[in-house]
């Protein structure tokens, strides 16, 4: 073991030298004590910087997920046959057709609810697991896989559940909007228990958001106010009153002092979370019914009433709004979009991307150009079944740091269904079963290791992700 380690150790040292050499200038007039200090800090860096890219990890795991997925991909493309009919045995159990990553990355577009082709093949209906019925999971599916059920929350009986999310960089926070315009934080840790029950709105709330320290939520509602509470008296502190509609809204990532607001008259407007007041407007082409923000502040991804994303750069320091894009790209007609969510990097695109789901079935994946005012560009989509409520849908980041492209989103068969973007024939690859009633909010904890969901009946359910 130690004689192999010390062969390592040399071949680094010599790849060092050699980059040391072939950096330095030439030997001609130059004095030899500066070219061999020069020399000795050039092999100095090169060795450590690849010292450094062997030993680094992204969050515990993630450079060493980044550098296995490399290697099976191009060991599995390697072996692959090269007749077009080949067949890959995937990690479900199922067969899946033989692509590359390429292949469904250039704009693609697969219906997943139009006819499927005949294969002798298993299912991924067939393959995924029903947890409501607690049969055992294979270690094969343990990326997506769940034990169970953490708790359940159903205090809301009266009314449908519109808007679920952890708190911001929480395991155990949880709040979710009910449609009686009451708004419910609880605590999932044990024992879970209801924490705030805030009470104003007198119609809908439309969406909610946390601020970053996890003190404030900001409301939004079809009672046309917005609201700001305080999260450990449970008191509202401030009202907006506006006079139409107001349907999303989002602190700024970077300075929560900005809140950014879509409302019924086809604007989105800016105000101070101190003061209350307006500080800037823009003009859109339809209403604007979801909207998610970079981690820098700088681009807000608002989409509209007829499916259409708008690239909105914002000032961080005045608020200021300007357009910057509006992208229409993997649309089959017109239907409104019922979520945008923003993630920072994708092994799949290899960089930003932005999830975007409509309520007439599609979802679509965008690459993100920040340097270019957050310009799209459509990577694959998917078509599934269309909707009649406003169903959410968000990223499994973590999920998809081993293989794939995972989405989690509610369905209104009562499941809880994953989705796969690599899997364009055969997408969906697990459902979790524990619903009595459509679902249509999905969210994940900070670690990624609970997924909260909830449905048009009021019920909460916490479901536990197996351990990996």
């Amino acid at each position: 073991m130690q004689s192999g380690s010390g062969d390592l150790q040399q071949q680094q040292c010599q790849e060092a030298d050699r980059l040391a050499a072939m950096l330095c200038p030439a030997t001609a007039g130059i004095d030899p004590s500066y070219l061999a200090m020069r020399r000795f800090l050039l092999r100095e860096k090169a060795l450590k910087g690849k010292l450094t890219r062997q030993s680094w990890e992204c969050n515990g795991a993630g450079y060493v997920a980044y550098r296995r997925y490399i290697q099976n991909f191009k060991q599995w493309d390697n072996s692959r046959p090269p007749t077009p009919s080949s067949r890959l045995e995937d990690s479900a159990g199922c067969a899946s057709p033989s692509y590359r990553s390429a292949d469904f990355c250039n704009g693609d577009s697969f219906d997943y609810g139009k006819g499927r082709p005949s294969t002798s093949s298993t299912t991924s209906q067939n393959a995924s697991t029903n947890f409501g019925n607690n049969q055992s999971i294979s270690s094969k599916e343990a990326a997506y896989s769940f034990v169970g059920m953490h708790c359940i929350f159903d205090e809301c009986k009266a009314s449908g559940i519109n808007v679920l999310k952890f708190g911001h960089l929480s395991s155990v926070l949880l709040a979710f909007a009910a449609s009686d315009g009451s708004l419910t934080i609880c605590s999932i840790d044990d024992p879970p228990r209801i924490l705030q029950n805030l009470k104003g709105h007198t119609k809908e709330i439309t969406d909610f958001d946390w601020s970053l320290n996890n003190q404030y939520i900001c409301s939004s509602s079809l009672d046309k106010s917005v609201r700001i509470w305080d999260v450990s008296s449970g008191q509202c502190v401030r009202v907006i009153y506006e006079k139409s509609a107001q349907l999303c809204i989002c602190f700024n990532s970077v300075n929560n002092n900005l809140l950014l607001v879509g409302n019924g008259q086809k604007e989105v407007k800016v105000f101070n979370f101190s003061t209350g007041r307006q500080l800037h407007r823009l003009s859109v082409e339809k209403n604007i019914t979801t909207m998610d923000i970079d981690n820098a502040g700088h681009i807000l991804f608002a989409g509209d009433a007829q499916g259409c994303i708008h690239s909105i750069v914002v000032d961080t320091h005045t608020g200021a709004l300007s357009r910057a894009h509006r992208n229409t790209m993997g649309l089959s007609h017109r239907s409104p979009t019922t979520t945008v969510q923003f993630r920072t990097f994708s092994l799949l695109a290899g960089g930003p991307v932005l999830l975007a789901s409509n309520q007439d079935g599609t979802l679509r994946f965008f690459s993100v150009a920040l340097e270019v005012k957050g310009y799209l560009s459509l990577r694959c989509s998917l078509h599934l079944p269309p909707h009649a409520r406003n169903i959410r849908a968000s990223f499994c980041p973590l999920l998809s740091l081993e293989k794939g492209e995972f989405i989690v989103s509610g369905n209104e068969d009562a499941n809880v269904c994953f989705y796969d973007f690599t899997r364009p024939r055969h997408p969906c690859v697990n459902r979790l079963q524990g619903h009595g009633l459509p679902v249509v909010c999905v969210s994940w904890n900070h670690g990624e290791n609970l997924l909260a969901s909830s449905d048009c009946g009021g019920s909460v359910i916490v479901w536990r992700r197996a351990k990996t």
